[in-house]
């Protein structure tokens, strides 16, 4: 004797769009895109670091992301048998994140560059395929020209970056 049973079929929740209409592997809301990114950086490929903002309080801090992929550039000579991403270009990316910050700040036109970079420590390596996510906090601002920033990035809840950056106004 055989039961017929009614099953509802399961049905996969539609897929959170980015942007451009396209389907984002990751929940984080974006609170900046690429777009307003570019509007607000100078940095432009190979030298921008930044894919997103997923968190943002003016004034205090940044939450971003980079996505490492193995077609980034320097993998090719860092190191081509085993591919890690330079611990200069995590502070670089940290630095972008940070100087997101200061040019939402009222009155910040011109570049910010660096001042100074204190007590930076690299915790792991970062490799394609990783999702760097990395959080700048502001510490305190000087004359609208000088800035100090504590930065942290990780993968995967994992620290791999942390240390204070200075930045001063270019004119």
């Amino acid at each position: 004797m055989t039961i017929a049973t009614e099953t509802t079929p399961k049905t996969t929740p539609a897929p959170e769009l980015d942007n451009n209409g396209q389907a984002s592997q990751f929940s984080e809301p974006i609170v900046m895109g690429i777009e307003e990114i570019q509007e607000l950086l100078p940095h432009r490929y190979p030298f921008a670091l930044v894919d997103r903002i997923v968190e943002f309080v003016p004034e205090k801090k940044a939450v971003g992301i980079k996505n490492v992929s193995i077609n980034e550039p320097f993998f090719q000579g860092h190191f081509p048998d085993r591919p890690i991403m330079p611990g200069v270009l995590i502070v670089e990316a940290m630095a972008q994140v940070g100087g997101l910050i200061l040019k939402k700040m009222d009155g910040s036109n011109g570049l910010f560059v660096f001042a100074g970079i204190d007590k930076v420590r690299f915790r792991r390596p970062v490799i394609p395929g990783d999702r760097l996510v990395m959080t700048v906090e502001l510490l305190r601002v000087r004359g609208g020209r000088f800035g100090k920033m504590h930065g942290r990035t990780e993968v995967d809840g994992q620290l791999v970056t942390e240390g204070e950056m200075m930045f001063s106004l270019v004119d």
